[in-house]
């Protein structure tokens, strides 16, 4: 299996990496936050790696960091979660966000990635509490309202990242609590950078 690769990307693709390692030149699918934090081609990248083997395809996944990757592996895990649905989960949901989700039970969250709706948000739900170990992680997660989550996902179809969004609702004043008005102060945040 194949780990990890490291080379100098020549294509940005809008789901996929093309990186030269050696004389060869990979396909490498990444989630979004990926591609969002690349630069530009030319520059060197290393991914840690998941090599999906089929009867037809040899398909690699890559990730900036381990948890991601195996978070990516535990969602292949649950039935009916294939690596394009999988990719897509991390693509719009930060790894912190997606198990606070998990942890406070809410599916509406889960039901903002494209193509889940809401049994196999809850049948997610219940599949990733057993897999996934959040005790530890109980007291360090962020709490992500329902008003939170909605904010987060104006700023993402606006061309905002996750993390550029994340970061902008842990700079929101505690005391704006519409939504409207925490969109308001997000926009003025991300300005301001």
């Amino acid at each position: 299996m194949i780990a990890g690769i490291s080379g100098t990307i020549q294509k940005i693709g809008k789901d996929h990496l093309v990186l030269r390692v050696g004389g060869v030149s990979l396909r490498v699918f990444v989630p979004r936050t990926v591609l969002e934090n690349v630069g530009g081609l030319g520059r060197s990248l290393a991914l840690h790696t998941h090599l999906l083997v089929r009867e037809d395809a040899l398909t690699l996944y890559g990730f900036e960091d381990e948890d991601d990757l195996a978070l990516f592996e535990i969602l292949l895990g649950i039935s009916g979660v294939g690596p394009k649905v999988a990719l897509s989960i991390l693509s719009t949901l930060s790894p912190e966000l997606l198990k606070s989700a998990i942890m406070r039970e809410e599916p509406a969250v889960l039901q903002r990635v494209p193509g889940i709706g809401k049994k196999t948000a809850e049948r997610l739900l219940f599949q990733l509490r057993d897999k996934l170990d959040l005790t530890a992680e109980a007291a360090t997660l962020p709490f992500v309202s329902d008003v939170d989550a909605d904010v987060i996902a104006v700023l993402t179809s606006l061309g905002f990242s996750i993390v550029e969004a994340q970061a902008a609702l842990q700079n929101i004043p505690r005391e704006v609590q519409q939504m409207d008005a925490r969109v308001q102060a997000a926009l003025q945040y991300l300005d301001q950078r």
